[in-house]
């Protein structure tokens, strides 16, 4: 899609600031608290982007493969794995026709990915389709019952930003895909968009939490099937 390919050079800066790098920090730690990795697992990262997950899991032992559907984006993703020498592939590819055989992940990774996909059921069949059994899939999105969901869906930041081709997910919304396999879900980022950078750290995070929702929520499935 031209909008992302338009974003990919400045993707990363904003994992630069404070805010940003505590945001990877929350989400990945909630990923990983659901999803364990194990060094040798086959693992498709769906909606990749840049790579940031993409490397994650290299980095664990896994062997990994990226899709995505901007071509500049995954230019991105395969600059950042050679400079690691880290051997994921990348290819452009659509989740809708994901072009492996049936069965062929031990898990599949979407993070930060489906707020950008119309058609969710759709998509997770496809995504459940190429996974073996007894492997996860797990799925990390903004949450649209939160300060975040809010935040993304203003009228100003809509207009201005490729948030304005987003559908945003509640955790019914993504449990309501497959009720009947899902073996956990999290959720994070309890601090707010508008956080003044001070308060920005896991004390705050940790406080909040008891009181409103998460701006990043994720399920896990285990296919059974």
């Amino acid at each position: 899609m031209a909008v992302f390919d338009k974003k990919a050079d400045d993707y990363d800066r904003w994992y630069e600031s404070k805010l940003g790098k505590f945001v990877d920090k929350v989400e990945t730690e909630l990923a990983f608290s659901l999803f364990e990795p194990v060094p040798g697992m086959k693992i498709l990262d769906m909606g990749c982007g840049t790579g940031n997950f993409s490397i994650k899991l290299a980095e664990k032992g896994c062997k990994v493969f990226g899709i995505d559907i901007s071509e500049e984006m995954l230019k991105k993703a395969r600059e950042k794995a050679q400079k690691r020498n880290l051997d994921i592939e990348f290819y452009n590819m659509d989740v809708y026709n994901i072009n492996f055989p049936g069965e062929s992940f031990d898990g599949i990774f979407s993070m930060a990915a489906f707020e950008f996909i119309k058609e969710p059921q759709k998509a997770y069949d496809e995504m459940y389709r190429v996974l073996k059994r007894n492997g996860y899939l797990l799925i990390g999105t903004i949450n649209r019952k939160s300060k975040w969901g809010e935040f993304y869906v203003s009228r100003s930041l809509r207009r201005n930003s490729i948030f304005k081709h987003a559908d945003f997910k509640s955790m019914g919304d993504l449990k309501s895909l497959n009720s009947k396999e899902i073996i956990n879900s999290g959720e994070c980022l309890f601090i707010p968009p508008d956080m003044e950078e001070n308060n920005i750290n896991m004390e705050f995070e940790k406080k909040l939490s008891y009181s409103g929702s998460g701006g990043f929520i994720c399920v896990l499935w285990k296919k059974r099937k």
